[in-house]
């Protein structure tokens, strides 16, 4: 599929290539939909295999972000920035600093922050600038790391599931099988432990693992066993597309409910989910911690109005999974009709000029 074909089947507005010299930047901005405001969305910065494949991660992350926000409530659009590198030896402050041009030849209307293989400290360099990020570290008057944020509304949405599968939402008794250890993993692991549940936890960083064994007991499994864990929750916390048609027969749980983005490798897995009698928690919806904070942000920051909204997860979902019982739909499927439906209306509504 062409790069026009694939934008139009997504309903993107606009790609961008930005490619300095200098810098050796080769950076993809995607804009999904701007219908309730600037597109916001992390900058992740990965070593893609190939240049389609890096093209592909932006559109569909992108996409995902207008979801995201419009089924948390926040009125922005959906965009997504990749940077094609090595996140362990690619970084330096002119890369930082010339992706920080890009951003600001948007003038706004893109908004980014950090995302897997990007920490706060990186986009210190980009704020000389572009006034245009969030999520910067505190010391630079952002709101700091948002993965804390993240993996509280992950919490709550998890305790959703766990109500609506159990009748009880408490994780004591609970098996969890964690997949990622890294920025939000290593927070979703503690609040686990805390509240009482078994995990087990796998990361390609040995460092990450062997951290949590040591702070919460984890029990560490491989990276590729970890779909073979009985449990009650499997919880995908790493990049996209694990939920598959070679991995979603060896799962062993009743719930699907992690921090990662796209982690249905297409809709038929959501389906394959629902076959099995395993309740998914659509990943833009549990996930949605660190765009509530980023979000809360532009607004002036404040943790406990953020946290607030990212525990109302909870009852965002038992909202997705009523409509998917009175309509006899996948839960992904019922969160994109409760998103279409107020991007249709609200839509109509922003069209209005206003003095």
């Amino acid at each position: 599929m062409g790069i026009f074909d694939a934008m139009r089947a997504q309903g993107h507005e606009q790609l961008l290539f930005c490619h300095d010299k200098t810098s050796g930047l080769r950076s993809i901005i995607a804009i999904h939909d701007t219908t309730l405001g600037p597109a916001l969305g992390g900058c992740r910065m990965l070593n893609y295999p190939s240049e389609a494949e890096a093209i592909a991660d932006a559109l569909a992350l992108s996409r995902g972000m207008t979801y995201k926000s419009a089924a948390s409530g926040c009125d922005y659009g959906g965009g997504k920035a990749v940077i094609w590198g090595d996140p362990a030896t690619g970084k330096s402050e002119a890369l930082f600093r010339s992706f920080g041009r890009f951003v600001q030849t948007l003038g706004g209307r893109f908004i980014t922050g950090t995302d897997v293989g990007t920490v706060a400290a990186d986009f210190v360099d980009s704020l000389a600038e572009t006034e245009w990020l969030v999520a910067l570290p505190e010391s630079h008057g952002g709101s700091g790391d948002s993965s804390l944020t993240t993996a509280i509304g992950v919490v709550s949405g998890m305790r959703a599931c766990l109500e609506e599968v159990f009748g009880d939402d408490t994780f004591r008794g609970r098996t969890v099988a964690v997949q990622g250890l890294g920025k939000v993993g290593r927070h979703l692991v503690g609040y686990l432990h805390e509240a009482g549940a078994k995990i087990y936890g796998c990361d390609k960083d040995a460092a990450a693992v062997e951290r949590a064994v040591a702070e919460y007991g984890i029990a560490p499994v491989s990276a590729d066993g970890i779909f073979d864990v009985e449990c009650d929750i499997f919880s995908p916390n790493a990049l996209g597309q694990v939920i598959s048609a070679a991995t979603l027969p060896r799962l062993h749980c009743r719930i699907v409910a992690g921090a990662a983005n796209n982690q249905l490798a297409g809709g038929e897995c959501g389906e394959g989910l629902r076959a099995r009698g395993i309740l998914y928690a659509p990943d833009y919806v549990i996930n949605a911690g660190g765009l509530i904070q980023a979000a809360d942000e532009l607004h002036g920051f404040n943790r406990d109005r953020a946290t607030r909204k990212a525990m109302g997860i909870y009852d965002l979902l038992k909202r997705i999974f009523a409509i998917a019982r009175a309509e006899g739909v996948t839960t992904y499927k019922a969160a994109d009709m409760l998103v279409e439906e107020r991007l249709a209306t609200l839509g109509v509504l922003l069209r209005i000029h206003l003095p």
